[in-house]
Formats: C-alpha cells, structure tokens, sequence
C-alpha cells in the first residue's frame, strides 16, 4: 500500500523546504568551525549529522507508504520503552513481566495499521493497564509493588499509547477504507505539519530564551527553560501553523493559530515532563543513540504530549 502521488505532492514541497533548511543551517555549521576556531561546534555538528539522518529516514518512511510509516513508528516505540526500562529502577521479580509491556507494541500498531480504533484507544489504558498488575500480583512480592506498576505503567503510556497516535494520522483520513491499493496522503501531512511544528517549537523555545530569557520557569526541573523562551516560541509555533495549515491540513488560518499555539503549550509541558523523570533519576539524557541530541526519548519527549491532543482534535473535528 502506498499514498495516492497527487496528495503528496504539498507534502514533497514542504519536505524541500526542509532540506533546504538543513542546507542552510549546514553551511552556517561549517563557516562558524572555519572562522571561529577558538570555540569547539562538535556538537552543533553532531546535531546537525543528526538531523540529516533523522528526517532522511522520515522521509523514507512516508515515501514508501502508510504501513512503513507505521512500521517506523512501532520501532521508535520499541526503542524509546527499552531507554526508559534502562534508566528507570525495575524490580528484579518484575523482569517477567516486562516481557508483557514489550508485547504491547506489536499489538498496538496492529490496531493501527487496520483502522481499528475502538481497539487502539482503550487497549494500553484499559486492557494491558488492568493486566500488567495483575501479572505482578502473581509473582508475589508486594514490597514497592505500587511504585513498580505505576513506572511501567507511566512507561507505556509514554513510549508506546501517546507515540502510536502518530502512527494513526497516517491512517485517519481513510479510516476504515483499506481495500485500494493506495491510500490518500492527507494522512502523511497531518503528520508532517505536527512534527515539523513540535520539533521546530523546541528550537524556537530554546533561541527565545537565549535572546530574551531571563526569568526561569521550572529551575528545578530544567533550568535553562524560561517564560520568555515558552512565550517566544509558542507564539512562533502559532505564526508557522498559520502559514502551514492551508497546505497540510483540513484547518483555516485561524484554526491552526489556534492549534499551533496548543502544541507549542503541550510541546513543553511534554519536554519539562521527562526532564522530570530524569532530574529524578538523576540523569543528563535518555541515552546515547543519536549524536548531539542524547537518546530517542530526548527527541521524542516533546511528541508524548503534542500527539494525542493534535489527534483527537482532528479525527474530532475533521474526520
């Protein structure tokens, strides 16, 4: 199964639009090393390498349809629980059932890749919420049982129910229309417009507050955030949303303002939610998986938020 070419074709232009960013911000990489060697940009190039493979296999993915594209998605869901089993404390007698929490991902993104949404949004916080303590309640052992359920639970609903809703967009505009051969793009540019905003939310937030930032936010949680930054770049977010959302969704202008200010919101309540956990693990990053930017939850965190609540807003309203 593939996406319909004609849909596609404003998805294709935005993604130009894309690389000639990352053009750009390659170039401005390579003359800051060249000229300013007195400061060390190993990292900035890091992120920069990053980025280049990042949305290359995005981009991959959509090419070859909706059913990679959920593959892809049921793979960033696999590793992302796997970091967050690694740096979040198990019990030893829980080994077993993480087993159970792993299995949750193949059946999840089945539910999606057959439309089957009844299934899809109740299976993790209803079925396997009820099962999984139910699992620990058989192994016997009832010290720190209530802080063990809620770390796997919280798990799943992290890297696997709130990601997966990235996967549906690209099955929402034909929901339970599966016999054809192709499937409408729409799909894939509900899916572009909400991960080139959340993404490009976090780096306007960040250039925000390196300009304007002076008052801190959550010092405890991550210092480096500020009102000014969370302000410039929600409204930033807006602004693209606006200008974005004739082309890639079903929305007015309006609308998506609206929309876009929403995911610059959920965007950073989703990032200072895993610097949370982290801070109270007492970790930098997630992990060490992609260069410059620390592990796939560091990439991802911001997602876990934004996702469900521009989903459920579209399928609502839209679909």
């Amino acid at each position: 199964m593939l996406f319909d070419f004609e849909s596609m074709r404003t998805v294709t232009q935005v993604f130009m639009f894309l690389l000639a960013g990352l053009s750009i911000a390659t170039l401005v990489g390579l003359a800051l090393s060249l000229f300013n060697k007195k400061k060390d940009y190993t990292e900035l190039k890091q992120r920069i390498n990053s980025w280049w493979i990042m949305i290359g296999i995005f981009g991959l993915a959509l090419l070859m349809g909706p059913l990679v594209t959920v593959l892809l998605f049921a793979i960033l869901s696999f590793v992302a629980l796997k970091e967050y089993f690694s740096m979040t404390p198990t019990r030893l007698v829980d080994r077993n059932v993480l087993f159970w929490a792993y299995l949750t991902i193949p059946l999840q993104y089945y539910w999606v890749a057959t439309g089957w949404y009844g299934m899809f949004i109740i299976f993790i916080p209803v079925y396997t919420f009820l099962f999984i303590p139910f699992r620990m309640v058989l192994a016997g052992e009832t010290k720190n049982y209530l802080r063990a359920v809620g770390n796997i639970h919280w798990g799943l609903m992290l890297t696997v129910f709130t990601l997966s809703h990235l996967a549906y967009l690209v099955m929402l505009p034909s929901e339970g229309e599966y016999q054809s051969l192709t499937m409408s793009g729409d799909g894939a540019a509900l899916l572009l417009f909400l991960v080139v905003l959340t993404q490009l939310n976090d780096v306007a937030q960040y250039i925000w507050g390196k300009i304007l930032g002076t008052t801190p936010i959550a010092p405890t949680i991550s210092p480096n955030k500020t009102r000014e930054g969370l302000i410039g770049g929600v409204i930033t977010t807006g602004i693209l949303a606006m200008i974005l959302a004739g082309l890639l969704t079903p929305m007015i202008w309006w609308q998506g303002l609206l929309v876009g200010l929403g995911i610059g919101i959920a965007g950073f309540i989703g990032d200072v939610s895993l610097s949370a956990i982290k801070r109270d693990i007492g970790i930098k990053d997630s992990g060490q998986l992609i260069p410059g930017h620390g592990g796939i939850l560091d990439r991802l965190d911001s997602l876990t938020f934004t996702a469900p609540l521009f989903f459920h807003v579209m399928r609502y309203f839209y679909f």
